[in-house]
C-alpha cells in the first residue's frame, strides 16, 4: 500500500462525493420527483440512491479498474473476493431521512485493504460538510466555508456525563435495556454515518448499534472514527472485516471515545 498513492485516491474520492452529493440535492429540492420504490418488501430505494450510485461507480471503475467495487446499489460481483482492494460504497446512506427530508443522509465511500478499512469520506450535502480519513493521517472535516479542522475524540469518561447517540430509524430492545440500566438522559438520535461523525469530532461518546447493518454502512465511518481516536469493534469485541463473502454486518457494532465507556 503506498501512501502517495493513496492520498491520491483520497483527494478523488472527496470530489466524487460532493459531485453525487450535489445531483442528490437537485432531486432533494424538487419534492415531486423522489420516485421510491422498495426493495426486498422494506427498505426504501430513490432515484437519488440511483443516480449518486451511477456517477460514484461509473468513474471509479473508470479511474481504478484494478480495484473491486461494492455498493450497495450494485450487484454484488464476488471476484471482489479475490482483490486485496475493494470500495465499499453507500451512495446514499439514510434513505429514510432522505424521503423524511430532515437533511440526516450521506454519500459514503470508504477503501479496504486486506480487509481492513484504510480509507473513509462521508459526504452531508444538506450541510456541505465532508468528512476524511486516511489510516495513519488523522481524521479530518471540511466546512462548508471550506475551513478544515482535524477531528479528534472528546476525553469524557465519566458515565454521568456520557453523550450517546442512537438511530432515528431504527430502534432496538437492548439499547432500550442499557439506557433503563444505566439511567441514561444525555443522548441525540440521528440517521446515517453521522452518528459516528458525532463521536469523531468529540459531540458525542457512545454509539451501540445492535441490530444488524451492511458493509457499506459502516466502511468509511469506521476510519473517520479510529482515526480520530475512536475505539470501533463488533458487539462481541472483535474486529470488524470488510470485502467478505457475506456482506451483513450480523453482530452489530461499537463507536467509543475510550475503552472505559465499554459499558454494558
Amino acid at each position: 500500500m503506498n501512501q502517495e498513492i493513496m492520498k491520491e485516491v483520497l483527494e478523488h474520492c472527496k470530489k466524487l462525493a460532493m459531485k453525487a452529493g450535489q445531483a442528490i440535492m437537485e432531486i432533494y429540492n424538487d419534492a415531486d420527483d423522489l420516485q421510491v420504490e422498495y426493495k426486498d418488501g422494506e427498505m426504501p430505494l430513490t432515484v437519488a440512491d440511483r443516480v449518486s450510485n451511477r456517477i460514484i461507480v461509473e468513474n471509479l471503475r473508470k479511474k481504478y479498474p484494478e480495484y473491486a467495487i461494492l455498493s450497495e446499489e450494485e450487484k454484488d460481483n464476488k471476484e471482489r473476493l479475490g482483490n486485496d482492494y475493494c470500495f465499499v460504497i453507500d451512495p446514499l446512506d439514510g434513505t429514510k431521512e432522505f424521503i423524511k427530508r430532515n437533511g440526516q443522509f450521506t454519500v459514503n465511500i470508504a477503501l479496504c485493504y486486506k480487509q481492513k478499512s484504510i480509507l473513509g469520506v462521508i459526504y452531508v450535502p444538506v450541510t456541505g460538510e465532508l468528512y476524511y480519513a486516511l489510516k495513519g493521517e488523522g481524521s479530518y472535516l471540511k466546512e462548508a466555508n471550506g475551513n478544515i479542522r482535524k477531528l479528534i475524540v472528546s476525553d469524557i469518561t465519566e458515565t454521568e456525563k456520557l453523550r450517546f447517540v442512537m438511530s432515528s430509524s431504527h430502534g432496538c430492545s437492548e439499547m432500550d435495556e442499557l439506557i433503563k440500566k444505566h439511567n441514561i438522559v444525555n443522548f441525540v438520535k440521528m440517521g446515517s454515518s453521522l452518528k459516528g461523525c458525532l463521536i469523531a469530532k468529540g459531540e458525542a461518546e457512545v454509539y451501540y448499534r445492535y441490530n444488524p447493518t451492511m458493509e457499506w454502512d459502516t466502511a468509511a465511518m469506521q476510519c473517520i472514527a479510529e482515526e480520530a481516536g475512536a475505539i470501533f469493534k463488533q458487539m462481541d469485541d472483535t474486529e470488524m472485516l470488510y470485502n467478505r463473502e457475506n456482506s451483513l454486518n450480523k453482530k452489530g457494532f461499537y463507536i467509543i471515545n475510550h475503552i472505559k465507556n465499554r459499558i454494558r
